[in-house]
C-alpha cells in the first residue's frame, strides 16, 4: 500500500459498542462517529483492530440489532473509496461474510502483516498470543468451531442476544481493572509476542488492541510496539503518515 501526500492511515481498537446497554452505550457511539467523520477528511484507510461491538453473531439471515449509525457511517466511507479493514477481537469474533458482502470490508481473523510505503505493520487485536493464558486460548479454539457456530445458531437470536450480553457484561476484559494497569515492559505479553515474532522477521510496527490501554513500547532496535487503546476511557487512535506512527487521544466534541 502506498501513501499519497497528505493522506494518514487510521487504527482504531475496543469500542465495545452495546456494552453494557445500547443505550448507555450510544454516548460513546456518537464520540466514535465524529472521529470517523474527521478521519474522513483525509484517511487513505481505516484500521478496525476488532471488539468494535460487545457482541456480533451472524446468523443465516439475521445480524444484531442496532449500531446502523456505525453501519452507515463505514458504508459511506467506503463507497466513497477509502480502504477499510477489520480484525475480529474476542467480542465480535463470530463474523460469516456479512461486512465483506454488505460494506465490502474484509474481516481478518488471524494477525496479519501489511506493508505500506515500504515499513512492516504486524497487526490483530491482540488476544491469545504471547505467553500464558492457556485457559482462554483453548476456550478461543471452542467459540471458532464450526460446532460451536452451529450450534449456537440454532437457539432463538433473542436468547442468544441475551446470554452473550451477560457473559460479555461479566467479561473481564471489558469490566475488569486489570487492563487499565500498565504491567511494566518486561511483563506486558503483547510485547513479549512482538519480541519472539522479531527473532524470525523484522517488523517496523507492532499493531494491536485488546488491552484497553494505550502504550508504546520499544521492541527492537527499530521496531515499536503500540497498543491503540480503547473508546471506553481513553478514546485514543492510532495514525500514520509521512512523519512516522503516533497515538492521539480524541478530543470529544
Amino acid at each position: 500500500m502506498n501513501l499519497p501526500k497528505g493522506k494518514k492511515i487510521y487504527f482504531s481498537s475496543d469500542n465495545h459498542l452495546g456494552a453494557p446497554t445500547m443505550e448507555e452505550s450510544r454516548p460513546r457511539e456518537r464520540i466514535f462517529l465524529q472521529w470517523l467523520e474527521m478521519a474522513r477528511k483525509d484517511a487513505q484507510a481505516i484500521f478496525l483492530m476488532g471488539d468494535l461491538f460487545d457482541f456480533w453473531f451472524e446468523y443465516k439471515t439475521v445480524v444484531p440489532k442496532g449500531f446502523v449509525r456505525t453501519l452507515g457511517k463505514l458504508a459511506e466511507m467506503r463507497d466513497e473509496g477509502i480502504e477499510i479493514y477489520f480484525f475480529v477481537g474476542n467480542h465480535d469474533l463470530w463474523m460469516n461474510g456479512y461486512f465483506e458482502e454488505e460494506l465490502g470490508i474484509p474481516v481478518y481473523h488471524d494477525p496479519k502483516v501489511f506493508t505500506i510505503d515500504d515499513k512492516k505493520f504486524f497487526l490483530g487485536h491482540g488476544d491469545g498470543l504471547g505467553p500464558g493464558d492457556n485457559g482462554y486460548k483453548r476456550m478461543k479454539k471452542v467459540f471458532r468451531g464450526k460446532f460451536f457456530q452451529w450450534l449456537f445458531r440454532w437457539g432463538h437470536p433473542d436468547i442468544g442476544m441475551k446470554i452473550a450480553q451477560y457473559m460479555s457484561v461479566k467479561n473481564k476484559l471489558i469490566s475488569g481493572d486489570d487492563d487499565h494497569v500498565f504491567l511494566g515492559e518486561e511483563n506486558e505479553w503483547l510485547a513479549a509476542y512482538a519480541k519472539r515474532k522479531l527473532e524470525t522477521a523484522h517488523y517496523d510496527y507492532f499493531v494491536f488492541g485488546h488491552r484497553h490501554l494505550p502504550m508504546t513500547i520499544q521492541v527492537g532496535e527499530n521496531s515499536t510496539y503500540y497498543n491503540i487503546g480503547d473508546w471506553i476511557a481513553h478514546y485514543t487512535y492510532g495514525v500514520y503518515d509521512e512523519n512516522g506512527f503516533k497515538l492521539e487521544e480524541f478530543l470529544k466534541k
